[in-house]
């Protein structure tokens, strides 16, 4: 009979999901019921039916029945102090009349101490009203509730999470005078509920607030999540992307780049593990057409989903690449500026011995006769010599150590006073145009210097159009600005004028276009140039505080931009110097300071030859020791070079017109020092002769410095 009363409880939990053990135990209850009415019907058939039973059978019968009820009753109670829930009856007051012992651990009081307790004891008022309601319920409905939750508090005061199956218990006539039920402790699970609810409600704020997309892939493709991020950074939603292959169609329109970027992901899903993170960047075409690089990292949860964050690095990849520009330009600038003082020292040394070779081969020339046989030969080294002071001359151009004599200008003017020159260097084959602007503003550079930047640039334009084509010439106000000047190393912010020199030529090969300033390089054949034109002009922009860039493509032609820094100053008038065709003469005295005994032995000749007294010296003390010898003479001129050992050119003077004063003083040198100029401009009221000189030049820079 137990065992079919167990059967019908299992099958009545299944059918209808009431809790196992509740229904075991009122399968209990119901079971003992009915075998004692089975008894008490068996005792009145048999006393109706038997009535002269013998007194023996009927205690034999009993002894069983009885002792059928009574393993009943045992089974029922073994399982109830076996189950791992809490079983409660509880009269209609709620106070306990029966409990087991698992409902003892779990409010933590003694048998004694729970007989009789009411729910006030272990619930607070607002759990107490919840249980309230719910007794009063099933008293009224007669139909139990089942997954009450409740919270009630353990003696030592901690609080346990239940759940609860309430219904009626009846007496013999069926009028309710208790409840009973199944009270489970859930303490740890809703601990876990509300620690996952809690972990969703982080994620749930992170992903909201996060500075980068967020989307969440499952594993048929599908997009399950995407946060405002997302939306922000490429304008699609739910809606837009329902799934992987949508969203490779929309974010990658080219074919071949989606083909790419969708073997990139496979491959990386093959070899990917749980957890594991791996970013990659592509550049994506957003919802309204424009283009991010984004850096995605994907990762792979436990659940086989993907979360994939997705951070704008189009900003970073252009600051990137800026920097890696100024970086190049940074280390061209270095190169340029080590070549230019290589350039510069060697010019120097130079300039000391093409002094001499041109100085006495033209001493030769005055004392020889046209006729002589060799008058030719001298006249040669002449000429030699002259080449090799240009070429030292475009060195000192280069490396910035010329000395200039800025002028305010206008430069259209300048460009139409150059105009019939240009057309002889370019040739017929080739178209001159100019687009000169009406209201160009003014900038300071030599004279000089300008045009040789115009011609060296048409040299170049011609070069690069040995078949003919078009050259055009045009200027312009610009502003470059802070932007400007953050990704071009050496410009400053402002106004300028802007010199454009394009041509329809070869163009320049790719990786070149960072060598075309560097001197002795060039791409045209051998004998064909010497490859110091370009770095000529750069060296003369940049010591005018201005900027050149280069723009070419092999084939298409190249443009020159020559940027010079625009000035609100008056113009000044440029006046044309006079060819000296003889030696002015003199009978001053002269302090000669040199430290090169060639050029000084040579300065010295011109100088007694055309009427001076001249007083020598090698470097600055004896330069001093002379001034102090002759202090009683008249010296109206310190004839000095500037670059010395131990002592320099600027620091005698200084020395000299304490001994001297009213003493004038004219400079000499190789290349320029800081000592005289600055930035390569003389200071005012400076005199100063660029070696290698003449002894024409010589001769009438000092008797122009001693007239003045």
């Amino acid at each position: 009979m137990l065992r079919l009363c167990l059967a019908t409880a299992t099958l009545l939990a299944m059918t209808r999901g009431w809790s196992f053990y509740e229904f075991l135990i009122n399968s209990l209850i119901k079971m003992k019921l009915v075998l004692e009415g089975k008894t008490i019907m068996a005792s009145q058939n048999f006393k109706r039916k038997k009535i002269n039973f013998n007194l023996t059978n009927r205690k034999r019968t009993r002894s069983v029945t009885e002792e059928a009820l009574r393993q009943s009753e045992e089974r029922y109670r073994t399982i109830l102090e076996n189950i791992e829930d809490g079983y409660y009856e509880v009269d209609l007051p709620g106070n306990f009349t029966f409990f087991n012992d698992s409902l003892c651990r779990m409010l933590g009081y003694s048998r004694d101490e729970m007989i009789g307790m009411n729910n006030q004891q272990y619930t607070d008022p607002e759990n107490r009203k919840k249980l309230f309601e719910a007794f009063n319920t099933v008293y009224k409905t007669r139909e139990p509730m089942k997954g009450f939750a409740w919270e009630v508090f353990r003696k030592d005061g901690t609080k346990l999470f239940g759940e609860a199956s309430i219904s009626l218990i009846k007496d013999s006539n069926g009028q309710p005078i208790g409840f009973r039920g199944i009270a489970r402790d859930i303490t740890e699970r809703k601990r876990a509920e509300e620690a996952l609810n809690s972990e969703k409600q982080r994620f749930q704020t992170l992903s909201e607030q996060a500075p980068f997309g967020m989307v969440m892939i499952d594993q048929e493709g599908d997009f399950k999540y995407i946060n405002p991020k997302f939306t922000e950074l490429f304008g699609y939603d739910l809606n837009d992307l329902p799934n992987g292959k949508t969203w490779f169609r929309k974010a990658y329109p080219n074919p071949t780049y989606r083909h790419d970027i969708i073997s990139s992901w496979l491959n990386d899903l093959k070899s990917f593990r749980r957890g594991e993170k791996r970013s990659r960047t592509f550049t994506v075409t957003c919802k309204n057409g424009t283009e991010k690089i984004i850096n995605f990292i994907p990762v792979q949860l436990e659940t086989g989903e993907n979360l994939v964050a997705c951070e704008d690095i189009s900003d970073r990849k252009r600051a990137e690449e800026e920097m890696m520009v100024l970086e190049e330009q940074l280390r061209h600038s270095q190169k340029m500026e080590a070549i230019g003082q290589l350039a510069g020292g060697v010019a120097h040394d130079f300039n000391n011995l093409l002094t001499v070779i041109k100085g006495y081969s033209q001493l030769s020339l005055l004392d020889l006769k046209e006729s002589d046989p060799l008058w030719g030969n001298i006249q040669e080294i002449h000429k030699a010599t002259q080449r090799a002071a240009d070429l030292t001359r475009q060195l000192l151009a280069f490396s910035r150590r010329q000395i200039l004599d800025p002028k305010v200008l206008d430069i259209n003017t300048l460009l139409k006073d150059l105009d019939k020159m240009l057309r002889r260097i370019i040739g017929e084959d080739i178209e001159l145009v100019t687009l000169l602007a009406e209201d160009l503003g003014r900038v300071k550079i030599d004279p000089g210097q300008f045009e040789q930047i115009i011609l060296n640039l048409a040299a170049n334009a011609r070069d690069a159009m040995p078949s003919g084509g078009k050259l055009t010439i045009e200027t312009a106000n610009i502003e470059l600005d802070k932007e400007y000047a953050l990704t071009h190393i050496g410009v400053r912010p402002g106004p300028y004028v802007c010199l454009s020199f394009g041509d329809t030529g070869v163009g320049i090969p790719f990786g070149m276009k960072d060598k075309v300033f560097e001197p002795f390089f060039t791409t045209k054949e051998k004998g064909k140039g010497t490859g110091l034109g370009l770095s000529t002009v750069y060296g003369i922009v940049k010591q005018s505080e201005g900027n050149i860039c280069i723009y070419s493509e092999p084939d298409y032609g190249t443009t020159f931009k020559v940027y010079f820094p625009r000035v609100e100053e008056k113009l000044d008038t440029v006046l044309k110097q006079e060819k000296i065709d003889f030696l002015p003469r003199g009978n001053e005295t002269v302090l000669l300071v040199e430290d090169d005994p060639l050029v000084r032995g040579l300065a010295h000749r011109i100088l007694i030859q055309q009427g001076y007294k001249v007083l020598e010296a090698a470097n600055g003390e004896e330069a001093l020791h002379e001034a102090r010898k002759h202090s009683g003479e008249k010296i109206p001129l310190l004839l000095t070079d500037v670059v010395m050992p131990q002592m320099g050119g600027k620091e005698l003077s200084e020395k000299i017109k304490l001994l001297i004063p009213g003493i004038k003083v004219l400079y000499t040198s190789g290349y320029t020092g800081n000592a005289v100029v600055h930035h390569g401009v003389l200071e005012p009221g400076t005199h100063f002769l660029q070696k290698p000189f003449s002894p024409k030049m010589l001769s009438y820079k000092v008797r122009e410095v001693l007239d003045r």
